[in-house]
């Protein structure tokens, strides 16, 4: 039996296992995207056009998202089935692993087109762990945290997000400056990537420790753990996994602001002219400030409902992209900083503190892991392919950045439509009930709420 002092630091370790997981993918992500930007279309693929290389360099960071929504199936079956904990460590493992040898890859002087083909496979594991890591986290701190504070707790695994995306060009940032960049594209590079074994190390010993939530538990020890859980999703809960689906459209504001920008703004096909440790140094401050903000945001969610919260940043959101990418385009480097800080760093940071809970509560214990995964990799397989499609638009002339920053408010549009379809006061109602269009397996809301 579980013990009173384990009822009250339970949630607080599920808390931080899933910010460090959550710090160990984006990192990860953040690192492949500078990288992608900075590096890789110099070192991967044949030179002589620097537009193609650019688009080819971010097409195999947007590869990983093509893995995520097929991914998330099995994720989404395996964590349903037999439990958040495993899905958990495993995902830790296969992200670390897969990221670790990326920094051990050969490059295109060294071995031609392998070199390439092997960096998309990587990045096709490292789709594949973030298929589930983000649901599994979610699922874990949300099943473990007292009902009035689910948005808090929750809120931890985005906020873990950022702590990766300030980790990531923190490493970088030092390398890009003090290295030559003969040496910075032959071997530094790859420090970052070889540096995420730490991480992977520092999440397995928490990860393994934790206990499985207890409203799993509950449902192994009254043998109500769904057989299929695909199936039941499907059946009773698809118009949530649509909601999730387009809601999950406002991440493509972040691969704006963490990837497309730093190409925009660097590039000598665009002509801008600012320098990378600039544009460095706002992704480490405008994250910085998201964890800070992050956690105030999620906690007014408990308070007076995720919607209100979601929808303020999402059309803040809408407003800010579309500012930020044309300071950008005037070359105002303080104009530039003070917009991607309020971006990033506050408006973006209402949808992403809020999210977790939001889309946890649209289903119930027995496919509330699946329903995240598969909703949410579908949805964030575009904002992945959001720099692709940002440099396509783009065309080389930097004076198409509005059709880039119309493409960002339709995202936003989409995903405040969906999130404004959804039930109001998700947080005050029992999440046996939420989403629920009939009850696949007999359970009680006392049994919901254990």
């Amino acid at each position: 039996m579980t013990s009173p002092i384990d009822v009250v630091r339970t949630p607080g370790r599920a808390a931080v296992a899933a910010w460090t997981g959550s710090a160990l993918e984006y990192y990860d992500l953040a690192i492949y995207g500078t990288a992608a930007a900075l590096v890789f279309p110099k070192i991967f693929f044949p030179e002589g056009n620097d537009s193609a290389a650019s688009i080819a360099a971010f097409a195999t960071f947007g590869v990983a998202y093509v893995a995520r929504p097929i991914g998330s199936f099995l994720m989404g079956h395996i964590g349903d089935r037999l439990g958040r904990k495993k899905i958990m460590v495993g995902t830790l493992l296969l992200m670390g692993i897969s990221t670790f040898l990326v920094g051990c890859l050969p490059t295109y002087g060294q071995v031609g087109m392998l070199a390439p083909v092997l960096l998309v496979t990587l990045r096709l594991l490292q789709g594949l762990s973030a298929a589930g890591e983000q649901a599994g986290a979610n699922s874990m701190s949300f099943e473990h945290a007292p009902e009035d504070r689910r948005g808090f707790f929750t809120s931890f695994t985005l906020s873990g997000t950022q702590g990766g995306q300030v980790l990531a060009p923190a490493i970088f940032l030092p390398l890009a400056a003090v290295l030559p960049e003969d040496q910075l594209l032959s071997w530094g590079w790859r420090v970052p990537f070889l540096l995420s074994a730490v991480v992977v190390v520092v999440g397995m010993i928490i990860r393994v420790k934790l206990d499985e939530t207890p409203e799993f538990q509950a449902e192994e020890k009254n043998d109500e753990v769904a057989p299929a859980p695909l199936g039941v999703l499907f059946r009773d809960h698809w118009a949530s996994v649509l909601r999730v689906f387009f809601a999950a459209f406002i991440a493509m504001v972040n691969t704006m602001f963490q990837v497309f920008a730093l190409n925009f703004a660097t590039s000598d096909d665009y002509g801008i002219g600012f320098d990378s440790t600039f544009m460095l140094w706002l992704a480490i401050i405008a994250n910085l400030v998201a964890i800070s903000t992050i956690p105030f945001w999620a906690r007014l969610s408990d308070r007076i409902g995720r919607k209100p919260v979601f929808l303020t940043g999402v059309i803040g959101s809408a407003v800010l992209v579309t500012a930020f990418l044309g300071a950008i385009r005037s070359g105002s480097e303080p104009l530039t900083f003070v917009l991607g800080v309020l971006l990033a760093g506050v408006v973006y940071s209402m949808p992403n503190a809020v999210w977790p809970a939001t889309y946890a509560e649209y289903f119930p214990t027995s496919v509330r892991l699946s329903g995240m995964a598969i909703g949410t990799q579908f949805g964030f397989a575009l904002a992945g392919f959001t720099p692709t499609i940002a440099s396509a638009l783009m065309g080389g002339e930097a004076d198409n950045w509005y059709l880039v920053a119309l493409f960002a408010v339709g995202a936003c549009v989409i995903s405040a439509i969906a999130v404004l379809s959804g039930p109001n006061g998700t947080h005050q109602v029992g999440t046996s009930e939420v989403g629920r269009r009939r009850p696949a397996f007999p359970r009680t809301v006392a049994m919901s709420r254990a």
